[in-house]
């Protein structure tokens, strides 16, 4: 006995994996990991696009494997071509140094390929991915490792985006479809906010440093002035929001911004995305299916005038982005799963925050050459920055230096609200 038990704890020390390993068990997860959020979803619910800034299940699912076999595949591995020639304006999404793309909002017209022909282009790319990756040598490794990380938190970003459009579509649906029938626990009853003081520093560290992966606009590090001020520690709830709702802040002109304003499909609507009145009270559609408006959660989707209107009603403001930074400090996602849902409060895996920093370069800031600069830098005009993840954000995008954008208008994302005010 003592000799078998010896012989176990060898076996569970293998020799550490070599990098070339360790790249291709993380792909096979991150790919995996998209099949799976689809294993709830009928055929149909494959095409579905319910406005044009949502994307179809099945165009996500494709346009992952274009990235792979665009920027990794066809310049790298000898001999390689392509799967369907087509698929190359089909699912491209907007490079334009790759060439034209297929219109936005048509892609829930794409009824061919079929979901079979688009996984079998999956395991086509998949098992080229892995020939490659076991091919190559050290020097090959040093290019590609990136390159396949890159891809793979692309394809993990369009893991959130998948879900989210989903959530939009079956919002549409007078039988409110369930994605996830597990039972949303109840909410803990949350405390008055509390403020956290930070003291004016000339010399705040912002940015992205070591050696973990990083999207290109999360850098260069660079040091910020910061003024006094003080930071939420939550969310604003379901429960403070709609009393917003109810004191009628979406009818008072001088809480929002004249561009909010003119947003008219928000400010007539009355109240947040999801919400719904009915003669049993508010109710809010969720991938739970919908649910009674539990005071206790997060409010989602707002806008970003909707939560600038908040916070003025509320007699404070949005947090600059390093604020929020500073705010954050050294947390870290120690998350092993999403969820479909948020249960508390917490600014950190919950709901994204927006806040009043327009989306642009940090200084020195440089695209990466060639088509693969096209993915952040071109889009710093006109948007917002949002911070710290969501509930359906995968594990490992949740981190400090992480910065979401979306235009002030959208509503779809897991987009929440935490309140700054200035101090001293």
């Amino acid at each position: 006995m003592a000799h078998f038990m010896h012989t176990q704890a060898v076996e569970k020390n293998p020799p550490a994996p070599s990098v070339t390993a360790k790249l291709l068990e993380r792909y096979c997860a991150v790919r995996a990991a998209s099949e799976q959020l689809c294993e709830p979803l009928l055929d149909d619910d494959y095409c579905l696009q319910s406005m044009p800034d949502a994307s179809p299940p099945k165009w996500h699912l494709a346009h992952v494997t274009w990235f792979f076999e665009t920027f990794v595949l066809k310049p790298y591995r000898d001999g390689y071509s392509g799967f369907n020639p087509h698929f190359d304006v089909l699912f491209n999404s907007y490079y334009n140094g790759i060439g034209e793309q297929y219109p936005r909002p048509k892609r829930g017209l794409l009824t061919r390929p079929s979901v079979e022909q688009v996984m079998a282009w999956r395991r086509h790319v998949d098992a080229a991915m892995v020939q490659l990756l076991e091919a190559a040598d050290d020097d090959a490794l040093s290019t590609l490792a990136p390159l396949v990380e890159l891809g793979l938190n692309h394809e993990q970003q369009h893991q959130e985006l998948l879900l989210m459009d989903l959530k939009h579509g079956w919002s549409q649906n007078p039988l409110d479809p369930v994605y996830q029938p597990q039972r949303l626990p109840t909410a803990t009853k949350v405390e008055p906010l509390k403020w956290c003081r930070f003291e004016a520093d000339a010399e705040v560290a912002m940015g992205h440093v070591g050696s973990g992966f990083a999207f290109d606009n999360e850098g260069p590090a660079h040091l910020v002035r910061s003024d006094a001020f003080e930071m939420a520690d939550r969310l604003i709830t379901n429960g403070e929001y709609l009393a917003f709702v109810e004191d009628g802040g979406y009818q008072q002109a001088l809480l929002w911004l004249a561009d909010g304003w003119a947003q008219k499909d928000i400010v007539d609507r009355g109240h947040p995305l999801y919400w719904r009145k009915d003669s049993d009270g508010w109710t809010e559609f969720t991938l739970h299916g919908r649910q009674a408006l539990d005071p206790n959660r997060p409010v989602l989707h707002l806008s970003y005038y909707e939560a600038d209107a908040y916070a003025t009603w509320a007699g404070a403001r949005l947090p600059a982005e390093s604020e929020w930074e500073r705010w954050a400090g050294e947390r870290s996602d120690t998350r092993e799963d999403i969820a479909a849902h948020p249960v508390d409060t917490t600014p950190w895996c919950n709901a994204w925050v927006w806040t009043a920093s327009p989306y642009v370069a940090y200084p020195g800031f440089k695209p990466a050459a060639g088509a693969v600069g096209e993915y952040n830098g071109k889009f710093m005009c006109n948007q917002m920055v949002l911070r710290g993840g969501c509930s359906i954000s995968p594990p490992g995008h949740v981190r400090t230096t992480y910065r979401n954008f979306y235009y002030p208008h959208q509503q779809w994302p897991f987009t929440g609200l935490q309140l700054a005010r200035d101090h001293g």
